[in-house]
């Protein structure tokens, strides 16, 4: 959320509200937009912190701070490269730990998010800062397209040997949508660890829970096109179409024949009514469309559309354990040294499910259930393990010297909660909360800050970590270019590929890319390797950062 001016406070709330899920009026209750700089962000709340915090500076707020509202839509001129530049060295100068990214998110009105729009050599640039410092970079990659992820794990290693940096993106996920994404990838990662990158997949623990209201658009319907224009429409249009007939036609099509959406196997007559307004629906909550529909004689779609309107939009529905819940899968990745613990996501999508819990449920299910890891290893893998590839040598150990972060913990109880609603937020909205079992007390730097019998301490003993960054000398540009490189033998890609250039569209990427080709034709077959784009939610664009596929996938 830093650096960022005062006159794009709007946009940037709006951009957040709308990734993250996040209420309104919640937000704005909650808010103190009082900093403009990135140490005017952390000044915010640096003296009042009961954790740690390791703050990462976001490309699209570098963008927008350089090139104001233009970063939606453009490359950088060199000009604007340099001074996004001089900006992240000024941000990691006071407290930031590196740089954040990614390829794949929208913004509240559907468009590519401004780092999105940013050319290949722009990240590059930012690269080469990152490497003055040591610093790192965190990214989102397509992580539902198991080519789309090769390819990216191949960039990202080229950027990190040649910078001598640690990129880590988030998530590798593991699903019966894309059975074999996990296990490419990871051929990639050790492929490209072989050869001197330093890429670290982050891969969560526990399995993906998804619930959804029609009066906000969400990932369940991004590969549903009638679906997706129709929640975008204002709230009494898409009631109107919810009763149309013709439009309910479609849309119980596309419930059962469409892609599945970011490797989500989304069945809706598994789903859940999980949150009813009225009274005489409460009966209703916590029980299968299928089951109802049965009973009622009636489609379960139909069903479901038949509820939303007589809740004026307002029912939730859910589904538990749509992705990433084989443990058979994810065993081998999470105990993985190539392989950190992340993507937690915990206090995000508030609204929709809780995502809080994996370390407790790293104990309770690859512990004591599955026994795939030793206790001694998991507890490694959620330390020292993440300081050490984060740079950060102060913590992370038990050991004389370093902070004295500890949590006391009883291995036989230790887990997540039940999934719970509660209303607490500033402006009276409600958010799903899991609650953590067998913890018996936390210290954060020396301090307790929580203990199973007394609660939570008044303690803010937590830091800004790394606490000062300009200790840290900065590498000399000539040194690092003579002892660091892209190696010689870069692994060949798995499919051929190429960048849009700026204003391309489907034609001009089939005359340069497939000459020999009718047009017509070539057109058609680029589209059909490259389904993510067709597919991608209107108004969405080619960007300059898109991967797109100048040839069918290997046999």
């Amino acid at each position: 959320m830093a650096p960022v001016r005062a006159e794009h406070r709007e946009f940037v709330g709006a951009v957040f509200r709308q990734i993250e899920e996040m209420p309104k009026a919640d937000f704005e209750a909650g808010m103190e937009w009082n900093w403009e700089t990135f140490e005017e962000y952390l000044g915010a709340f640096r003296e009042r912190l009961g954790i740690n915090v390791a703050p990462m500076v976001g490309h699209s707020m570098l963008r927008l701070w350089v090139m104001g509202e233009s970063s939606r839509d453009r490359v950088a001129t060199e000009d604007e490269l340099q001074q996004m530049c001089a900006l992240l060295r000024q941000c990691l100068d006071v407290g930031g730990l590196g740089l954040s990214s990614s390829w794949v998110d929208i913004d509240h009105e559907y468009r590519a998010v401004p780092c999105r729009q940013a050319a290949p050599e722009e990240l590059d640039a930012l690269c080469s800062v990152l490497g003055e410092y040591g610093a790192v970079m965190q990214i989102v990659p397509e992580f539902w397209d198991a080519d789309l992820l090769a390819a990216r794990i191949d960039i990202l290693a080229e950027l990190s040997r040649k910078h001598d940096i640690m990129i880590t993106f988030s998530p590798l996920f593991d699903s019966t949508a894309t059975p074999e994404l996990v296990d490419r990838a990871m051929e990639r990662v050790q492929l490209q660890v072989a050869r001197g990158a330093r890429v670290v997949p982050q891969m969560q623990t526990r399995p993906i829970d998804v619930t959804f209201e029609f009066d906000i658009p969400t990932s369940v319907f991004s590969t549903r096109p009638t679906w997706w224009a129709t929640i975008l429409k204002p709230h009494d249009q898409t009631l109107a179409d919810f009763r149309d007939p013709q439009v309910r036609k479609r849309l119980v099509e596309e419930a059962y024949n469409a892609m599945h959406p970011i490797a989500m196997e989304i069945s809706f007559p598994e789903f859940l009514v999980s949150r009813t307004t009225l009274a005489h629906n409460k009966p209703l909550e916590g029980r299968r469309l299928a089951d109802i529909a049965a009973e009622r004689g009636c489609d379960p779609v139909e069903l479901m559309l038949d509820l939303a309107v007589e809740e004026n939009l307002k029912i939730c529905f859910s589904a538990f354990e749509v992705g990433h819940n084989r443990t058979d899968n994810i065993v081998g990745p999470i105990a993985s040294d190539l392989v950190q613990i992340g993507s937690g996501d915990g206090g995000a999508h508030v609204a929709r499910f809780a995502t809080y819990g994996d370390t407790g449920y790293l104990f309770s299910k690859f512990v004591r259930e599955a026994g795939a890891l030793s206790l001694e290893h998991a507890v490694y893998k959620l330390t020292g393990h993440i300081a050490r590839n984060w740079g950060l040598t102060d913590r992370g150990l038990i050991r004389p010297g370093l902070a004295a972060d500890l949590v006391i913990f009883d291995p036989q109880t230790i887990d997540r909660g039940p999934e719970i609603p509660v209303e607490d937020l500033p402006a009276g909205g409600y958010r799903y909360i899991r609650r953590a079992s067998g913890i018996e007390q936390v210290f954060v730097n020396g301090k307790l800050v929580y203990s199973a019998q007394g609660g939570y301490t008044q303690a803010t003993s937590g830091a800004i970590v790394p606490e000062r960054r300009q200790e840290r000398a900065r590498r000399d540009a000539a040194t690092l270019e003579s002892t660091v490189g892209v190696a010689s033998t870069k692994p060949a890609p798995l499919r051929n590929w190429t960048y849009p250039q700026p204003g391309d569209d489907w034609q001009s990427i089939a005359k340069r890319e497939l000459p020999e080709k009718d047009l017509q034709e070539a057109v058609q077959d680029l589209q059909s390797w490259n389904l993510y784009l067709v597919f991608r939610p209107a108004p969405a664009r080619m960007t300059c950062s898109d991967i797109i596929f100048t040839a069918p996938p290997a046999a």
